[in-house]
């Protein structure tokens, strides 16, 4: 006999199951996390501007031929419009975003980068109410200058040891969540990006291996990269980022978007930095002080107290406001890979993965 269409009703809404709905959070959580370990590994031997080039382009050249077997439909040739705005996009996310962690990352220990990364959804907080006058609940105000008080507490004064970083190093990763955040503002306010999502994270893939391919002859990594010095390990670790960082993490991701709650999904903004220092103290040996301890502590419960507000007050807004457009909805780099074309409402990403 078939069955209802209340059972029917019922089954639809049943969602993904419990084990799908883990194991893909998983993924992002272990993967993501893992990303500032594996680029660690990888600016051993190779240079880091050159490496992050080499990765996207790789990257970007398989999204484009995956698209173009798999969807005939996205075989047409892009506008000059969307060419345009897919380089300005993939230059920010990538060439700033990711490409500055990659380079700071050759002197500030990957779990120092993960934790000053981690803060993302504190800049997307403040840009949205510069550039958006989105709002900013006083407990988002209070936990922004939280964090940034965990940031002080983290980086100042610098001491000796597992207190001592290095200024640049630091720097830089203070500006690579400003061209992540800058590249998703503006491809949501105003890129007309490819309508296929694969072409379009293709094409700013190749625009960041652009970028940082330039910033690489700047800095003069070609003049002293010698290819017979690279190791197996960092040859790995590059297949790494490639592969799970920039494919796999991006799926599950790309699914938790369509089937899991968003303060669920948001909960990776502070996950992703407990595991990339958890892997840098235990494989790379990165000294890790008491301060640095607390500092982190206190930068995570910023994080989660903003991701957790945002997500409630998005809620209230969608239930406020059915059906209507609001462009000046939470905005969030949705990755494919690191790239990324943009949707309302999700939580924002940090630039590693």
């Amino acid at each position: 006999m078939p069955s209802s269409p209340a059972k029917a009703t019922r089954a639809a809404k049943s969602g993904p199951s419990s084990l799908a709905l883990w194991g893909n959070l998983g993924i992002v959580y272990v993967i993501w996390g893992s990303t500032y370990f594996g680029i660690a590994i990888s600016i051993e031997t190779i240079p880091p501007f050159l490496m992050a080039a080499i990765r996207f382009a790789i990257a970007g050249l398989i999204l484009l031929a995956w698209d173009l077997l798999r969807h005939p439909e996205a075989r047409r040739l892009p506008t000059r419009r969307e060419v345009i705005d897919s380089a300005i996009v993939g230059g920010l996310l990538l060439g700033i975003g990711n490409g500055f962690v990659v380079f700071g990352e050759k002197t500030v220990p990957s779990g120092i980068a993960a934790i000053l990364i981690g803060m993302m959804p504190l800049w997307f907080a403040l840009l949205g109410w510069l550039y958006l006058r989105q709002r900013l609940p006083r407990i988002v105000v209070a936990a922004i200058a939280i964090g940034f008080g965990g940031v002080a507490l983290l980086i100042w004064p610098s001491g000796d040891g597992a207190n001592h970083f290095d200024p640049l190093g630091i720097f830089i990763l203070f500006l690579a969540p400003l061209g992540w955040a800058h590249g998703s503002i503006y491809s949501v306010q105003r890129a007309k990006l490819p309508p296929s999502p694969l072409t379009a994270s293709g094409l700013q893939m190749l625009a960041g291996a652009a970028v940082t391919g330039i910033e690489s002859l700047i800095v003069g990594e070609p003049a002293t990269f010698n290819p017979g010095t690279v190791s197996t390990a960092s040859i790995i670790a590059v297949i790494y980022l490639i592969l799970f960082g920039s494919m796999l993490a991006y799926t599950a991701y790309a699914w938790l978007l369509r089937n899991a709650p968003l303060s669920l999904v948001g909960t990776y903004a502070y996950v992703n930095p407990v595991v990339a220092v958890g892997l840098g103290t235990i494989f790379l040996h990165e000294a890790i002080s008491v301060r640095t301890l607390i500092a982190s502590a206190v930068i995570i419960t910023a994080v989660a107290i903003i991701v957790t507000a945002r997500g409630r007050l998005a809620g209230v807004d969608a239930s406020d406001e059915v059906g209507a457009g609001n462009p000046e909805d939470e905005f969030e780099a949705v990755p494919g890979g690191d790239a990324a074309t943009l949707r309302p409402a999700a939580p924002p990403r940090s630039p590693s993965g």
